[in-house]
């Protein structure tokens, strides 16, 4: 009865072996993601159009849906390095060892702290990084794991590099802006470019309108594929806790291409071996690559030791290889680095992947959740961070620098908190645009304000829900 209930719920998902009880409870963590997402959606993109609204370059009506759009877009084409270096933050290797309710546990903690402390800042009309509760949230979750199962339950070295991405952005994003500011003050020779709208028609000319909804078409699709992304890795994590067998590792990529890509590294390495028989790197990942062989002939779809075995050689195979390109003492030719390298990407498509239909139901959340309730955030932004309207320069340059600092950090598979990089930013342009005297301190506490309890508050919420679902999953 409930294999056709799940094939009618989720027909993508196929025969899944799941109790009635597990099934109830996987169909939640699902919808809970789904809702986090829908709720990142217009908590998180409103700053997208925010400026766009506030100069009168788009109204309202269009500029919601364009934005929800290319956030669509972003998270489709973004790739999934941002959604692989959330899901490193949390025991996943421990969890696929582990009953699936320690897995329910950890997911649903996570969602729900993340969705509460988003909701209520949200109702506050407060901007508050949805990337920076989620982590705070992981961490948490991560810490009860480490209580309850006496195992690491936080990558702490992960959470380092995540925690000074969310801190640096918005410093960045300040100077940024602020630079950028000041460049266009004292370059262009555009009056325009400095008005303030006033009254409902009072419109930008056309070639800043069309500069500012440019820059809006890229903080949306920049989010999408960032922020995007975080929702991705949340469901891939819920999909490896309940059935790691079958989406722990990716059974779509054919043997004969991971036989390929360890042939290769194989072939590389083997002329080094009898010269460097004592250097460890070496023996290493030989045997790594030995190991793997064997275990891809016997990894299958209902298995979970065996995908679980394949799933640590294959990322044990990976991590010798990055290990061996950066050992001076082993020196090889440029086309033999070329070809690890070339071998260790085909062999992280095994690990770090998401299939098409889960990109799809995030960039579909994110992007419905853009057109809801985006109203809150936008006043907060047009309005509230200085103490007069934005005008057109403001919000080209903090909607520039939010696009390229989110971008680069999508690159490189940082997550990056948009509401701060935007906010810090139109901060940063209006300090250039008439000094500290411009900015609306209240506002500006609010925010600060949030951005240090965020941590804290998504922690506790996230250990304490842990515990409380603990006692019922």
């Amino acid at each position: 009865m409930h294999h056709s209930f799940i094939a009618a719920i989720f027909p993508f998902l196929g025969h899944v072996d799941l109790s009635g009880y597990i099934l109830i409870v996987f169909i939640l963590c699902v919808l809970a993601v789904i809702g986090f997402e829908f709720v990142n959606g217009f908590h998180d993109t409103a700053n997208a159009v925010a400026t766009v609204i506030y100069t009168k370059a788009l109204k309202p009506v269009y500029a919601i849906p364009w934005s929800g759009a290319w956030n669509f877009l972003g998270v489709f084409l973004g790739g999934v390095t941002v959604a692989m270096g959330i899901l490193k933050l949390v025991p996943l290797d421990k969890l696929m060892t582990l009953p699936v309710s320690v897995g329910a546990c950890l997911v649903l903690s996570v969602l729900w702290a993340s969705i509460i402390w988003n909701l209520w800042t949200w109702y506050l009309g407060i901007p508050c990084s949805s990337s920076h509760t989620m982590i705070g949230a992981m961490i948490g979750a991560g810490l009860a794991f480490t209580w309850y199962y006496n195992g690491p339950g936080v990558n702490w070295e992960k959470a380092e590099e995540i925690g000074s991405s969310l801190i640096l952005s918005p410093i960045i994003g300040f100077g940024a802006a602020a630079l950028l500011m000041l460049f266009l003050k004292h370059v262009t020779k555009s009056h325009a470019l400095f008005h303030i709208p006033s009254g409902e028609n009072d419109r930008p000319p056309i070639h800043i309108r069309l500069l500012l909804i440019t820059t809006c078409t890229l903080v949306s699709f920049f989010h999408g594929s960032n922020d995007g992304q975080k929702g991705v890795g949340l469901f891939m994590l819920i999909l490896i806790a309940f059935m790691p067998a079958r989406f722990a590792v990716n059974h779509a990529i054919p043997n004969d291409k991971v036989t390929a890509a360890l042939n290769q590294t194989e072939q590389v390495i083997s002329k080094y071996l009898n010269n460097n028989a004592k250097e460890p790197v070496l023996a290493a990942l030989g045997a790594a690559v030995n190991q793997t062989k064997t275990s891809l002939a016997e990894k299958n779809e209902k298995e979970v030791a065996k995908t679980y075995r394949y799933r640590k050689q294959v990322e044990g195979v990976i991590k010798d290889i990055r290990g061996l390109l950066k050992d001076n003492r082993v020196v090889l030719t440029g086309k033999e680095k070329d070809t690890l390298e070339h071998a260790a990407n085909e062999l992280e498509h095994v690990t770090d992947f998401a299939p098409v239909w889960v990109i799809a139901t995030i960039s579909l959340s994110l992007g419905l959740g853009t057109m809801i309730g985006w109203k809150r955030i936008v006043v907060t932004i047009g309005e509230k961070i200085g103490n007069e309207h934005l005008n057109y320069a403001q919000g080209a340059t903090s909607e520039i620098v939010a696009a390229s600092t989110i971008g680069l950090s999508t690159a490189f598979g940082l997550p990056v908190s948009t509401t701060h990089v935007l906010s810090s930013g139109i901060a940063g342009a209006m300090v250039a645009s008439g000094g500290k005297g411009n900015l609306n301190n209240k506002t500006l506490k609010n925010i600060a304000l949030a951005w240090v309890l965020t941590l804290p508050v998504s922690i506790i919420l996230a250990l304490l829900l842990f515990m409380l679902f603990h006692l019922f999953v």
